[in-house]
């Protein structure tokens, strides 16, 4: 059995990195990891890939059967979708267990650079969004599969590391108010010609109507025009409200996705927009969660010129 941390009462998670280059590497923490966790009385969840979850249920016997296993692609379709996932699994057992100890696997392979970017992200919001539950999140992440980057992003984006020489600290982490990635500060490229713009002002009718027909021009299902028009609906209410009182609009196709940018001259100040969810009494913040649950990818760019989000919504 392996010392796996130090755990002071008043910080509740424990958010770890574990990188592995062989089946041995990941068993060596894993297994321990899931053990300690059920000898605690504490509610284990693995999400992995289908092989590791095969290793695992070999390794620990009679114990597997006490560890909830999900495979992984299902679990992270979407950031957004994912920390809200986990934050409604973590509120799902607090009450009968002392902690929930997760091992959790994002999928890598076939992500493009955005979506790695945004992955990574995700990371680093998880620090904040459930700093203050009683998890420990284990992040495994494979040399054998993920590029060199990702490895280093989790450094920055995991305050622990854990091999199977116990745990230490990440040298190159960053708070998650303070991390940056690579292309935050890049502009983002502007529409593609052809793409259907509209200036708008405070008639979300006419923004709606605009919507309707461009999903209809670009053939989207019913179900992936509604996602749109609530997505839309919600960041041009926010640019009215919030960013000068009007705004601009475009959309287009790309490859499987469908994309749609809204952007408005007003300067955007929430530090991690719509990654949080607001407060049962919050007045403010419920549209961007609630356009994060329903994005597949959301880009945000905002400076003195103004504020740009640019969603990306995946085509049934």
């Amino acid at each position: 059995m392996i010392a796996v941390a130090d755990q002071p009462d008043e910080h509740p998670l424990v958010h770890q990195a574990l990188v592995y280059s062989s089946d041995a590497g990941f068993l060596a923490v894993a297994v321990p990891f899931c053990r300690d966790g059920l000898a605690a009385r504490e509610k284990v969840l693995a999400v992995t890939t289908a092989a590791n979850i095969a290793l695992l249920t070999r390794a620990l016997g009679d114990d597997a059967g006490e560890v909830e296993f999900v495979e992984a692609g299902g679990w992270y379709d979407a950031p957004g979708r994912t920390l809200a996932a986990y934050g409604r699994y973590l509120d799902a057992y607090r009450s009968a267990h002392p902690r929930v100890r997760v091992i959790g696997e994002p999928v890598w392979h076939g992500r493009t650079p955005l979506e790695e970017a945004e992955w990574t992200r995700y990371e680093s919001v998880v620090n904040a969004a459930f700093a203050a539950r009683p998890a420990w999140m284990l992040c495994a992440f494979d040399e054998r599969a993920v590029p060199d980057r990702v490895v280093a992003g989790a450094r920055r984006t995991h305050p622990g590391l854990l091999a199977g020489d116990g745990p230490r600290a990440s040298a190159d982490y960053v708070e998650p108010e303070s991390y940056t990635g690579a292309a935050d500060h890049d502009p983002l490229p502007p529409p593609p010609p052809g793409a259907a713009a509209l200036r708008f002002d405070g008639d979300l009718h006419r923004v709606r109507r605009h919507v309707r027909t461009t999903a209809e021009r670009l053939g989207l299902s019913r179900a992936l025009t509604d996602r749109l028009l609530l997505t839309v609906n919600e960041v041009a209410a926010n640019a009215v409200e919030h960013g000068g009182g009007h705004g601009d609009l475009a959309i287009w196709a790309d490859g499987r996705a469908v994309v749609c940018d809204v952007s408005d001259p007003g300067k955007l100040t929430a530090v991690l927009p719509g990654y949080l969810p607001p407060g049962p009494t919050a007045l403010r913040g419920h549209g961007l969660w609630v356009v994060r649950q329903l994005c597949d990818l959301l880009e945000v760019r905002s400076d003195l010129a103004g504020t740009r989000f640019r969603l990306h919504l995946i085509r049934d």
